[in-house]
């Protein structure tokens, strides 16, 4: 069993298979937190004790014990306005104006299965893998309830959090913070890794040692963001890859969202993340419910490794979904670094025939297909074919390109419209915009109100007529621009504080039906590359565009930064022409090849400008890709260096199995008498033997893991990495 219960004590204990959460109500009713790690099979209370301090208040039942108080108890869910005065996770004013709220302990009710949130993407599973823990807390003082929800994934090593607050009062009530997930870590000295960056950099990683006072990591973009994303990593200072405890969560959410973490005066750590409470407020009518996204947590005692590939197997397996979320995806050409908006039919065409000649099975259409859109000035939210530009139908286009034995996929932006469109000049009330005020132009663009019903129906009848109309395989989802300037003219003064997070409810609505009426469509992610990638848009788009930067030497740090996280399979990665169109830097086609193959592979240039050579090239590359595509989306991946600091970029996938592994990267800079540079793989089987593709030598799994292999010798600069390693049937003697 996953869910341990002692009723008596109430006391509550979640097991996966390497961890182990505790939690207890007390005698007053106060739901504390009580541990979080390693499995201990005791009760961990006795760490807890805390000392009274002066000025950290005591609750009214406990009399003179000044020793009591929120203010230094780790807590499963802190309120604001009743003596914690550290980071809540939740606060709500009543109609009376107070604003304060004391939870207690109500019940709790056991159900097989993984509960599921109304109108959000969630960890989803099976009765036989997952069990559901719900705790009801209750306020002192009014008719305010939480439920806190608790998914266990027991051979997953996974815990998802989600909170139900219920007015059961009859009086409406203002919710103006509502987190997912809090975090109590009673002792010890931690570091936290974030993942920051901005346009075409997004997710560099930032290590520090966290310090007394609160840190925070959060976006108020109306998206999760290029700068922050939605997940931290707090570790103990002496923690790596292989060796060291961590804790990882991330945010199924789309949206604006805040992490604060506070070292506080007792040298405790809470980490609560959830909505940003800056863009966020919700009135709650009597018998009405709110529920928070869900928050994904996972503990490891054994390094970082261990931790990214609970989270890939998690997302994986249980969060994408549909026909695509374990299959081998497409090798695709997006004509977008090829042509810009300078294209029509007949070039689109000669690009696919290139692409059918090398192997390629995609065309992507980018922008500039529809309306008047002949650069980023125009036409958004104007979905219909210009056929005139095209100078044929779609139809016809997609039917020719089908002929030459490859499918066919389209872009749309449908969040945004452009004033000089047809939808604007009908509609210029559905932009996202304050009366009175000039809105702020971003990208020469406007963003449309997903909260509104006839924008939703608007967008979903004008993408469904377009995929209805030809044999679509394919759609990239793109999102140009942050969100400001929020106002809705269908919400009253008191509810615009809501608008941000029904946006973000739009958003998966239309996902939603679309993903219900186009199963077989394989849709993917974009906001100017990564500035949404996470796990609330891979419930319904298995990849994402990683990022605009396609440069391969950049390309190896953001990718670096994005496994923590995300599994391979869903991060969009492509060639790109050289000098590079983002840097101009120049990397050979090999090392620009097995930086995409980290990811759903594709290209994003001319075929028809290449050389005989490179066309050669890029044939053998997409054999290559197939050859190894079940073993990089499907293996356990790691981590062999750290870009950011060192000259290599070096990557690992190994088979479920360990019968073969794949090393994969970059040697950066070529040095005068440089030294051999030499890779441990991880993850084989010790007693094994291996052999390095194309050679006859055998390594013992130990050797390769503990002694490593020497690379070859380099010339120039940014030089690619391949050794594909294979069990030998010879057993050691």
């Amino acid at each position: 069993m996953s869910i341990i219960v002692n009723e008596k004590e109430r006391f509550f204990t979640l097991r996966t298979t390497n961890s182990e959460y505790q939690m207890k109500a007390d005698g007053y009713g106060v739901l504390k937190h009580i541990w979080y790690g390693e499995i201990t099979d005791g009760d961990m209370e006795y760490l807890i004790e805390r000392p009274g301090l002066g000025f950290s208040g005591t609750i009214y039942e406990v009399g003179d014990q000044r020793a009591y108080s929120l203010d230094t108890k780790p807590l499963e869910y802190p309120c604001g306005g009743v003596g914690d005065h550290r980071v809540p996770a939740v606060l709500i004013t009543h109609s009376d104006g107070s604003a304060a709220l004391d939870l207690r302990f109500k019940s709790y009710c056991i159900k097989n299965g993984k509960y599921n949130i109304p109108q959000l993407p969630a960890v989803y599973g099976e009765e036989t893998e997952a069990q559901t823990l719900e705790i009801t807390l209750s306020d002192t003082a009014s008719e305010t309830e939480v439920i806190l929800r608790y998914g266990v994934f027991e051979k997953k090593d996974i815990i998802t959090r989600s909170a139900e607050i219920r007015n059961c009062g009859e009086k409406e009530i203002f919710i103006k913070k509502a987190a997912s997930l809090c975090l109590d870590l009673p002792s010890g000295k931690w570091d936290w890794i974030h993942f920051h960056g901005r346009h075409a950099m997004e997710r560099q990683t930032e290590r520090a040692p966290i310090i007394h006072g609160i840190q925070e990591s959060s976006s108020t973009r109306g998206t999760s963001s290029h700068q922050q994303n939605p997940s931290f990593i707090i570790c103990s200072p002496d923690c790596g890859e292989s060796q060291g405890e961590c804790y990882g969560a991330f945010f199924v959410y789309s949206g604006s969202f805040k992490t604060q973490i506070e070292y506080d005066q007792l040298e405790q750590t809470r980490a609560v993340m959830g909505i940003n409470p800056d863009l966020f407020g919700w009135n709650l009518k009597s018998g009405e419910s709110f529920y928070t996204p869900e928050a994904v947590i996972t503990y490891s005692g054994v390094g970082l490794t261990a931790l990214s590939q609970n989270f890939h197997k998690i997302i994986r397996e249980n969060i994408c979904r549909g026909k695509y979320k374990l299959a081998q995806r497409p090798v695709l050409i997006n004509n977008w670094e090829a042509t810009y908006f300078d294209f029509d039919g007949s070039k689109i065409l000669r690009i696919a025939e290139e692409a059918a000649k090398l192997g390629v099975d995609m065309l992507v259409l980018d922008d500039g297909w529809f309306g008047k859109r002949d650069n980023d000035c125009s036409g958004l939210g104007d979905w219909f074919v210009n056929e005139k530009k095209l100078k044929g139908s779609l139809v016809d286009l997609v039917e020719n390109v089908k002929k030459l034995g490859m499918k066919f996929g389209i872009w749309f932006e449908p969040e945004m419209i452009s004033e000089d469109s047809d939808l604007y000049r009908a509609h210029p009330d559905w932009a996202i915009a304050i009366p009175g005020r000039k809105p702020t132009r971003s990208r020469y663009q406007l963003v449309l109100d997903m909260s509104r019903k006839d924008v939703l129906d608007y967008l979903y009848d004008s993408i469904s007529k377009i995929l209805k109309s030809a044999d679509i395989s394919y759609v990239k989802w793109d999102a140009n621009r942050s969100i400001c300037d929020w106002y809705s003219a269908l919400l009253p003064s008191d509810r615009q504080c809501e608008l941000p997070h029904r946006y973000v409810l739009g958003l998966y609505e239309l996902l939603e039906r679309l993903n219900t009426d186009f199963p077989d469509v394989l849709f993917e992610g974009c906001s100017g590359g990564g500035g949404r990638f996470d796990a609330g848009m891979l419930y319904y788009c298995p990849q994402i565009w990683c990022s605009d930067d396609t440069d391969a030497f950049e390309r190896t740090k953001i990718q670096y930064g994005t496994s923590f996280i995300y599994p391979i399979s869903t991060v969009g990665s492509h060639i790109s022409v050289v000098p590079n169109h983002q840097t101009g830097r120049i990397t050979p086609f090999e090392s620009r090849a097995v930086t995409a193959m980290a990811g759903s592979f594709g290209y994003e240039l001319d075929l028809g400008s290449l050389s005989d050579n490179e066309k050669e090239l890029v044939s053998q590359q997409i054999q290559s890709f197939k050859k190894y595509a079940p073993l990089i989306h499907n293996g356990k991946y790691y981590r062999l260096s750290d870009p950011m600091t060192e000259n290599t970029a070096l990557w690992e996938f190994v088979s479920e199995d360990k019968s073969e592994a794949l090393i994969h990267g970059m040697i950066f800079r070529k040095i005068p008498n440089m030294k051999r540079i030499s890779v441990k793989a991880k993850g084989l089987s010790p007693d094994s033997l291996y052999k390095i593709e194309g050679r006859s030598e055998l390594y013992t799994g130990k050797a390769l893991m503990h002694g490593g292999l020497l690379l070859n010798d380099i010339w120039g600069d940014y030089r690619a990495v391949e050794i594909h390693l294979i069990k030998d049937s010879k057993i050691i003697m």
